[in-house]
């Protein structure tokens, strides 16, 4: 029974992640990312680049992928034709570019360039989201807490 419930479940979230949560610019992007610690997907984008519109409109309009962003990746979209901000180190003179970023807002990887099928971009998220995690616990590791000091007070 708690199979099922839970396959009707999944099932359902799928049908209704419609559409990719997007942030609504870049800085509010990266703020979100680092209140929640997750990794970003920022893509470079406009409107007249035929790769692009490929993308979305197949890659980005697949439920499983949509779903993946949704829960785990804060996704950032910038279409240069609309002037949107972009940091001058993620420019590349072609389009589509994807990006995987931490949280800051640091490259994880180099950009992909051009248009992925579904497959091989869920591919890439379920890597992105491994190292991430790894990294995550690394930095954690590396962490020195200092021991805390008291003064004693009792004489």
């Amino acid at each position: 029974m708690k199979k099922i419930a839970l396959l009707v479940v999944m099932f359902s979230s799928m049908l209704f992640a419609s559409s990719i949560h997007w942030a609504k610019d870049y800085q509010s992007g990266i703020a979100t990312a680092t209140a929640k610690t997750k990794p970003v997907l920022f893509i470079s984008s406009r409107h007249t680049c035929k790769y692009c519109v490929i993308l979305e409109r197949t890659t980005l309009s697949d439920p499983k992928i949509i779903n993946e962003l949704n829960r785990n990746f804060i996704t950032i979209i910038s279409y240069s034709d609309e002037n949107d901000y972009m940091p001058k180190e993620m420019w590349r003179p072609g389009t589509p570019a994807i990006w995987f970023l931490d949280e800051k807002g640091d490259p994880l990887f180099q950009p992909i360039m051009g248009a992925m099928d579904s497959e091989n971009f869920y591919r890439a998220l379920m890597l992105v989201k491994k190292e991430y995690i790894k990294r995550l616990k690394i930095e954690a590791r590396n962490t020195v807490i200092s021991p805390r000091t008291e003064s004693n007070t009792s004489k």
